[in-house]
Parts: C-alpha cells; sequence; structure tokens
C-alpha cells in the first residue's frame, strides 16, 4: 500500500511529465501508458515503496517500460556446468552457422527452387550431400527434432503394425518425455520384449510375427545401467531384422560426429559407426553432440528415405530455411575434423583443457575482486549434458560467489542478461566449462552490474 504521504498521481497527470512523454519517442504511447499503470500498480498494491521526487517516478515508469519491451527469448549465460544444457537451449552455434542464418535471413533464397533446372525443386536436397559424406549413409532427411525423427520413422513403418523393443529401452527423457508414450502417439504398436535389466537377441526373435513392423533400438540417453545387465547390440539385431524382412530403427540420439575419447569421453556411438552397423535408419538430434541447431536427422537407406519422404507426416515435420542453413554450415565444419573441434562451441567447450578453464576462472575472480566482488575459484566437475556421455564428469572450474547464495542466485537471474549458476554446498557457483571462452568479458560484465550493492562486494 502507498504509506500515504504521497498521493499516487493520476495516470493522465503522470504520462503528461516530460520525462515520462520522453519515453514515447521509442515506444508506442500506449506501451508508455500501461508502464505508467504498472509503476502506480507497485506502489498501491506494496511491492515498492513510494517514490519521493517526481524523477524517482520517471525512473520508475521507465524500468516498468523496459520491462515490457524486453523479449520473453533472450539470451543468458550457462554458468551451470552442463555443457549442452536442455533448459538452455543445447548448443550454441559456430560462427559459420550464426552467418549462415543472417545471410539466408536476408532475403529470398531456394528452399525450394532446383535453380539449375529452373524449377521448383525440394527442401530436403539441402544438407543431404553433407550428411552422406560425413556418415556414409545412402541417403538422409531432416526433420526439426529426433523425437520427431522417430515419430516419422514409426508412422511409415509401423502403423497399425508392432514395434519391437526391450523393456530396458522404454526411457524417459526430460519434460516426461517418454519413449513408448511418442511410439503410440506414431500408430505404432508397442511390443516389448526382454526386461529391465537383461534383453537378448532371442527376446527379438521371439516376438516376430506377420504382425511385426520393425525391430526399434532406444539410446538410453541420460541414464546408464550396471550390473547385472545384458542387451542385444545394433549388430545382432541387423541379421534379425533382415530374416524378417523388416526395418531396424535406431534411434541414436546424441548425433556425435568424430571420437572424443582421447578427450576423456567414450562410450558414446560415433554416426558414422552407428550408420555402419547396419540399422535401416538411424535418427539424431542436431543441437546435442554434432552442436548444431535444433533437428532431427534420419540416415538410412535410399529406399527406407524415400519412404519417409513420401509419407505426408513428413511435411508437418519439416524444417524452415534457417535450420537447414545453420545445419549445413556446422555439417560443413566436421569436413576437417581439426577445425570442428575449434569452431564448433560444444566441441570446444567439452574438450577444452582444464588448465585453460581454470585459467580463465583465475582471470575473471582476478578482475572482479578488483571491483570490490568476493569470489574464490574452486575446482568442479561439469557434466555433458543433452543426453550423452550420462556417466561422464569433466574436470572443470567455477567462480565461488561468497554471500547468501539465494540472494546472489536472485540478483544474477534478474540481469538484462541472465547469469544462471548452481548452488553447491552453500555457495553460488558460475562453472566456466559451460560458458564459451569468448563470453568472459561480457560475463565480467554482467556480474560486475549484477552484483553491485549486493552482499558480495567488499
Amino acid at each position: 500500500m502507498s504509506d500515504g504521504r504521497h498521493p499516487l498521481p493520476a495516470i493522465g497527470l503522470l504520462l503528461e511529465r516530460a520525462g515520462v512523454r520522453a519515453l514515447s519517442a521509442d515506444a508506442p504511447r500506449s506501451l508508455v501508458a500501461e508502464a505508467a499503470r504498472r509503476a502506480v500498480a507497485d506502489v498501491r498494491d506494496g511491492r515498492v515503496p513510494t517514490p519521493d521526487d517526481e524523477a524517482e517516478w520517471d525512473a520508475r515508469v521507465a524500468t516498468a517500460l523496459h520491462q515490457l519491451q524486453r523479449p520473453s527469448l533472450r539470451p543468458v549465460f550457462n554458468g551451470t556446468g552442463v555443457v549442452l544444457h536442455t533448459n538452455l537451449a543445447r548448443a550454441p552455434l559456430a560462427a559459420a552457422a550464426i552467418q549462415a542464418i543472417t545471410r539466408t535471413a536476408a532475403g529470398a533464397c531456394n528452399l525450394e527452387y532446383d535453380v539449375d533446372a529452373g524449377r521448383r525443386g525440394s527442401r530436403y536436397v539441402h544438407c543431404v550431400a553433407l550428411l552422406r559424406e560425413l556418415t556414409g549413409a545412402e541417403d538422409a532427411i531432416v526433420v526439426n527434432n529426433c523425437a520427431a525423427a522417430l515419430v516419422l520413422a514409426l508412422n511409415t513403418w509401423c502403423r497399425d503394425r508392432e514395434a519391437v523393443i526391450s523393456r530396458g529401452e522404454l526411457v524417459e527423457i526430460g519434460g516426461s518425455f517418454r519413449v513408448p508414450e511418442i511410439m503410440a502417439r506414431s500408430g505404432a504398436v508397442l511390443r516389448e520384449v526382454g526386461t529391465t535389466n537383461r534383453t537378448h537377441p532371442d527376446d527379438y526373435r521371439a516376438a516376430l510375427s506377420a504382425l511385426t513392423g520393425a525391430l526399434v533400438k532406444v539410446h538410453r540417453s541420460n541414464f546408464a545401467m550396471s550390473g547385472f545387465v545384458a542387451e542385444a547390440s545394433l549388430r545382432d539385431l541387423v541379421p534379425i531384422a533382415a530374416a524378417q524382412g523388416v526395418p531396424l530403427l535406431y534411434d541414436f540420439g546424441s548425433g556425435l560426429m568424430m571420437d572424443l575419447s582421447r578427450f576423456g569421453l567414450s562410450g558414446e556411438a560415433v554416426a558414422r559407426d552407428a550408420v555402419r552397423d547396419g540399422a535401416t535408419l538411424t535418427m539424431m538430434s542436431g543441437d546435442k553432440l554434432l552442436g548444431g541447431p535444433q533437428a532431427g536427422i534420419l540416415l538410412g537407406s535410399a529406399g527406407a528415405i524415400a519412404a519417409c519422404r513420401d509419407n505426408p507426416l513428413c511435411r508437418a515435420l519439416r524444417v524452415d530455411k534457417l535450420t537447414l542453413a545453420a545445419l549445413e554450415a556446422t555439417l560443413a565444419l566436421y569436413r576437417d575434423p581439426e577445425r570442428a573441434l575449434r569452431d564448433i562451441p560444444a566441441l570446444t567447450m567439452l574438450t577444452a583443457p582444464h588448465a585453460s578453464v581454470r585459467g580463465r576462472a583465475e582471470s575473471l575472480a582476478e578482475s572482479l575482486r578488483a571491483i570490490g566482488v568476493r569470489c574464490t575459484v574452486v575446482d568442479t566437475e561439469a557434466t555433458v549434458g543433452g543426453g550423452a556421455f550420462p556417466t561422464a564428469r569433466i574436470p572443470s572450474a567455477a567462480l565461488a560467489l561468497d554471500g547468501d547464495a539465494a540472494a546472489l542466485d536472485a540478483a544474477l537471474r534478474a540481469s538484462d542478461v541472465p547469469v544462471i549458476g548452481r548452488i553447491a554446498d552453500g555457495r553460488l557457483l558460475i562453472d566456466l566449462r559451460s560458458v564459451p571462452a569468448s563470453f568472459d568479458t561480457a560475463l565480467h560484465g554482467a556480474l560486475g552490474r549484477a552484483l553491485s550493492g549486493t552482499a558480495v562486494r567488499s
């Protein structure tokens, strides 16, 4: 409530003040009026104290206007230590991909036009040559995410027919997304085999019948099983599917395009190997370990891809020109693996030496302490995220901010560019492994501005 010492101004009078009127130069008057109403309501409802003078009222209206104009989708700093954080949009794009988006967005392009023939073309030809070259697949098609790729494959091959899958692969991933539910939505009839922890090739053989539409294998994504376990490999399933004359569908998920074992990241299938092992269709994401835009990529035989392309559902799942531009530019970087490691941010962050990450943290901490922010550097363990390498822990380093962790977290999230960290052992940590090195200067500025006047300052 207003404290009664200063009456609340009428909205009309507030809008006539010079300081508020000036805001209309950059915003519609109706939006400025809404900002004024919100500023008055905040005082009336007791959320903020009553301003002492007109200048403070002007500032309140300006702040309210800024909040109204702020876009819903905006950049953040990912200081969580989860490199491919699904809630924070997974992989940042390479500079080449960003340039491709800008170039393609600026005007018309040959999305569905065959320039050589001078007639209508197909959006599905883009990226295919690169995907063939890089993975060894006969053909490929790109849809809007990996779940869409799975739905398209199942709807094409298993509508009203049985999809045979191990109980140990009926996974749930983020956002309550469950593989069996998406399989049911595709029109497939779920045929579970084996047990949660052990499934053998003979379990698949025993399930085959005239109703079988396909064998399905799904990457377990964000968890691993150990102990008394067994599973049928992709190579085990290829001859079983072939003998029955049905396709083998493999939801490979992560989109890993190169072996990262020399960086301590092993146990994840590489796209070329998955294709070589013989699945009829292999499906993967574009925005996980591949490091590109959100996309669902289907790799496989020419006949299987043609069947998916001819499915009317394919049109509902198609990607736009910006996704294709970014994906093509990202894939092109893989022609030179060392360049891919250098230029694709997801790979750079995952493979950077611990000493490099620690050095960045030390440099940031020193410059922050110089402006009065109390912080130290601690060693941490980062994770990959994106449903890949679920057990991997990557040596990392973080800024540990002194003070009330919850209050600091709230202050950083309230920034124009929010800084998202994690609280561990009562301290707020900003893990540098998940922040591209090129963002360090901007991160320093965001931390300095957000922490001004808080308990972390000396």
